[in-house]
């Protein structure tokens, strides 16, 4: 796990609790604002995990080539 994605999962984690937060205390501004951060942190997440992948597949290409 690289650090973009970290950074992406502890927004997620924010995000949704607020969202609990907002639910609890019926409050839907608090609750939508906590949807909205917990989606840019997955999306964050995922867009991280895949450059990871993608690097580590070149990574092993230039490997493969080389030997």
């Amino acid at each position: 796990m690289n650090r973009d994605e970290r950074e992406g999962k502890i927004e997620n984690l924010k995000g949704r609790a607020k969202e609990a937060a907002g639910v609890l205390a019926d409050n839907p501004e608090l609750e939508k604002e906590g949807a909205e951060e917990r989606a840019v942190g997955e999306a964050r997440e995922k867009l991280a995990e895949a450059r990871r992948k993608a690097g580590e597949a070149i990574e092993e290409l230039g490997k493969k080539i080389e030997g």
